[in-house]
């Protein structure tokens, strides 16, 4: 596994804390529904084709996940990006820079 893809799922991880703790008032464990979301983008991220020169989801020529869990996590994103900056802000730079890359950089 790449680190590129090491990182994207650590921040997936802290995105889905952020969220599970502002909608289901979780406290260290994420809630089955998150850990749900969180084992199927984590398959995801295992197939990734792009490995290292990965972009962030959003930005992907691919959308390999289903339409119902693409929802979900652009909600999650949506949510957790922003207070990222002040929960980890190192993770939430490192995660705008990717995406601004393109796909065969």
């Amino acid at each position: 596994m790449s680190a590129r893809l090491e990182q994207e799922k650590a921040t997936l991880q802290m995105m889905l804390n952020l969220y599970c703790r502002g909608h289901h008032q979780t406290e260290g464990e994420l809630c089955p529904q998150c850990q749900e979301l969180l084992k199927y983008a984590l398959a995801r991220l295992d197939h990734c084709k792009f490995g290292e020169n990965k972009t962030t989801c959003a930005k992907c020529p691919v959308h390999c996940y289903k339409p119902e869990m693409r929802q979900k996590i652009k909600e999650v994103m949506g949510y957790s990006g922003p207070k990222m900056i002040y929960t980890h802000p190192v993770a939430a730079i490192r995660h705008l820079f990717d995406g601004l890359k393109s796909i065969g950089r």
